[in-house]
């Protein structure tokens, strides 16, 4: 038995973990086994219902995205309720309500909060920037966490600006020399207000996040398990999102290609650290990564082959290496990269789609890894209950076809009908039975 079979064992075991009652115990448990099978392209008893809610539970139970991010108790209510309603397979918590409290105290830049210039009932909106200049690879790579403790951050969070007049991580080695000296930045009055700032943060967010526990341990004791037990990305996405914007990376494609895949090299084991560690706290081995820039309209198929695959392979693999179980949210249409993004350890992951021809996919990925999504947002927002049983019963027919599949929308949902959603959950439990 290879590691991630070790992991995905004792995630069934349901270890540790106290349930309500015996009959909720089992459930859990058979929900568990479901999911694991589908990972290693056994047939389960049915195909999984695995709803990527967004923020569906929010407008779905009355409240409006605003109250639910600023309003804990309001968020636990809603996430707690839509899981009992629905009685998924896998559970996502209202960690996707982020902490509105928290992104103020910081003055956070990139994300636009709802109730804060856009609509209170919409989602919190990513302001694309370049956080970085040019000269960011240099820095970056001497050092990558000075560089976003004395640069990065200061340049995202207003609130945390003055921390760039800290002395650099190297001048730590000059013996009690350099205590003093490097001292004395924090008792300059902007730097003692970043301070300040940062532990007034510090708390909402551990009381945002011991929240969060009590929900998550109450809905598995109920009987569900949870989605993932850890995060990771993509290189190319972490410095293109996070750092050198939209613009910057595809130019540094064409003029910086050395150093910007260097610095993806750089950034693999962290990126793998930063996954295998949350999973193994967690208990849970599924590891989710958001992929944004590497689908067809953004880059050709030589650029992906180039700047983007390599490194997330590398990302992915190492995490298999540690037991743990990626799942890649494919955004944007993958069809074109599939005989690419095929070349991974088979039996190990969850491939996510959003859009993808679902024939050429379970041809090519048979065998390889499980299918998870592609039923498209706009049929669960606009189309009808017999419009998403027939998608559904497709999907169903075509890439279930002896197992590894795991029904969801293509992406997170927000604004969608209850009575697409309910028939998205309800046909998968009816009709995906496998005899």
């Amino acid at each position: 038995m290879d590691k991630v079979q070790e992991s995905l064992e004792q995630w069934c075991s349901a270890k540790n973990i106290q349930f309500k009652s015996a009959e909720a115990g089992e459930a859990y448990k058979r929900r568990a086994r479901r999911v694991a099978d589908v990972i290693q392209l056994k047939v389960p008893d049915r195909v999984p219902i695995v709803p990527s809610f967004g923020m569906f539970p929010a407008l779905d139970n009355g409240f409006t995205v605003e109250e639910v991010m600023f309003d804990y108790d309001k968020a636990h209510k809603a996430w707690t309720k839509t899981v009992i309603d629905f009685e998924p397979d896998l559970f996502l918590n209202s960690s996707y309500a982020f902490s509105g409290h928290v992104l103020e105290a910081l003055d956070y830049k990139p994300l636009r909060l709802p109730g804060r210039g856009i609509s209170p009932n919409h989602v919190y909106q990513f302001v694309e920037g370049e956080y970085a200049t040019e000269d960011f690879y240099d820095a970056f790579m001497a050092d990558p966490f000075d560089y976003v403790l004395r640069t990065h951050m200061p340049r995202v969070c207003g609130a945390l600006e003055p921390l760039s007049l800290l002395r650099p991580g190297y001048e730590m080695f000059g013996y009690y020399i350099s205590i003093i000296r490097n001292l004395i930045p924090l008792g300059r009055p902007e730097v003692v207000s970043a301070i300040e700032a940062a532990l007034k943060a510090g708390q909402e967010a551990l009381k945002w996040a011991k929240g969060i526990g009590i929900e998550t341990q109450g809905i598995m004791s109920m009987g569900f398990p949870s989605m993932s037990g850890g995060n990771s990305a993509a290189p190319f996405d972490v410095i293109g999102d996070w750092f050198r914007g939209t613009r910057g990376i595809m130019l540094d494609m064409y003029r910086h290609p050395d150093k910007l895949i260097q610095a993806m090299e750089r950034l693999v084991p962290i990126l793998v650290r930063m996954g295998a560690d949350q999973s193994q706290r967690d208990g849970n081995p599924i590891v989710g990564l958001m992929l944004h820039k590497g689908p067809d309209g953004f880059m050709s198929l030589e650029q992906f082959k180039t700047f983007y695959w390599p490194t997330l392979r590398k990302v992915m693999v190492g995490l298999i290496d540690e037991g743990c179980v990626p799942m890649p949210l494919f955004e944007g249409n993958y069809t074109s990269r599939l005989e690419i993004i095929k070349d991974i350890p088979e039996k190990k992951a969850i491939y996510w789609f959003e859009t993808v021809d679902i024939r050429q996919a379970k041809g090519v990925l048979d065998g390889i890894a499980c299918f998870r999504g592609n039923v498209p947002v706009t049929l669960l927002y606009t189309g009808t209950t017999q419009q998403v049983k027939d998608y559904v019963k497709e999907l169903i027919d075509v890439v279930g076809n002896g197992g590894g599949l795991m029904v969801d929308c293509g992406i997170w949902f927000d604004e969608a009908k209850h009575e697409n959603v309910k028939a998205m959950v309800d046909f998968t439990k009816e009709y995906g039975v496998y005899r």
